[in-house]
């Protein structure tokens, strides 16, 4: 679960992320701020993963803010002018969203979001979970349950225990957006969970019970996972 905060002056700007988090069942409202001064007080009581950040507001500006934090959560700008998304960036934030912006592109920047993984000896299961868009419809893909996303031209299958999900994505897109932790590019066309190879041999490997090719370029990347597994 994904506990956002939104900052911003205006009331409208409230309320349309508030009505897009609300269709995203891993986003967790916490609450809202109309200046920086006030998202101090708030940031100061409340645990929060990521904000929703304006730039233009009186008394202090949305860069203002950033710069008086000595430990911020993740950070999605949403503004109406463009011309500050380079200074943003250099903020390393997620996203920068130009008002105003759809549902689509709220979940591509939400879909940014990589929660700090605690270190342990043995990585869990992954147990969050991301959405895709088939047609119209926002799917939730439970990250437990994908056992691999196969490239079909412009689309990208995603195969789970119980069904596969057609979506109109790139397969470096996806790659990006997975946890490199639990899942491994073994293929141009292929991205496997490692939690679920049944076996390994020459260049296939069992995913499920279904052969999946493992391509010249990434059997560097595959020798190289079962040597951390051995160890």
């Amino acid at each position: 679960m994904i506990k956002y905060a939104i900052i911003d002056d205006e009331p409208i700007a409230h309320r349309i992320v508030r009505s897009y988090g609300d269709q995203l069942s891993h986003l967790q409202y916490q609450g809202s701020c109309y200046d920086a001064l006030e998202a101090l007080a708030f940031l100061s009581k409340e645990e929060v993963d990521l904000l929703f950040l304006d730039i233009n507001m009186p008394r202090l500006s949305g860069f203002d803010l950033l710069r008086s934090m000595n430990h911020r959560p993740a950070v999605i700008i949403t503004s109406a002018y463009q011309e500050h998304a380079l200074e943003g960036y250099e903020w390393e934030v997620l996203d920068y969203l130009l008002k105003p912006f759809s549902l689509d592109r709220f979940l591509k920047a939400v879909n940014r979001y990589k929660p700090t993984a605690p270190k342990v000896t043995s990585p869990p299961e992954p147990t969050d979970a991301y959405f895709v868009k088939v047609g119209k419809t926002f799917h939730q893909v439970p990250l437990e349950e994908l056992l691999w996303v196969e490239a079909k031209g412009n689309y990208c299958k995603y195969q789970l225990k119980t069904r596969n999900l057609m979506v109109n994505q790139k397969v470096s897109d996806v790659e990006a957006l997975l946890p490199s932790s639990h899942f491994l590019r073994v293929h141009k066309s292929f991205i496997i969970a490692t939690a679920k190879i049944e076996s390994i041999s020459g260049n296939q490997l069992i995913v499920s019970g279904q052969r999946i090719p493992v391509g010249k370029t990434y059997k560097r990347a595959l020798h190289q996972f079962l040597a951390n597994v051995q160890r």
